[in-house]
């Protein structure tokens, strides 16, 4: 059997008890996981420690910025702007799910649709489908 690449998440939620179960989860499937709760943070992260896979995001974050925020600050870096984005938030407006689509987000989640080991799932797939 071949040894699975770990990857390793950028994980974007400002409610600690779901970061935790979105972090623990995302370990016990094979992955690593760095957490932080605002833009700023993870903006940081992103700077100092660098090296994600790939980022999960919520839109709903506490301090003035969004999950749409970020993005459009992750899509305007010439570093950072083919990171694979999974937006995971309880959000599902049309009109926001398509304005995440609209700036190069690949798959957006609806918490209540989805399993969290089923968004894994598929975003192991998605991971391992497009490696470079």
């Amino acid at each position: 059997m071949k040894d699975q690449k770990k990857y390793i998440a950028l994980v974007v939620e400002d409610e600690p008890p779901l970061a935790y179960a979105i972090k623990t989860k995302l370990e016990k499937m094979g992955f690593d996981a760095v957490t932080t709760r605002t833009v700023e943070q993870a903006s940081a992260y992103m700077e100092d420690i660098g090296g994600f896979d790939f980022v999960w995001l919520d839109h709903y974050l506490i301090g003035q910025q969004t999950g749409l925020d970020f993005v459009e600050k992750l899509k305007a870096s010439g570093k950072w702007k083919d990171i694979p984005i999974f937006v995971v938030s309880n959000t599902a407006s049309s009109q926001r799910v398509q304005s995440y689509l609209d700036l190069g987000v690949t798959k957006y989640y609806t918490k209540s649709n989805f399993r969290l080991d089923a968004i894994i799932d598929d975003i192991r797939k998605y991971l391992e489908d497009h490696e470079k």
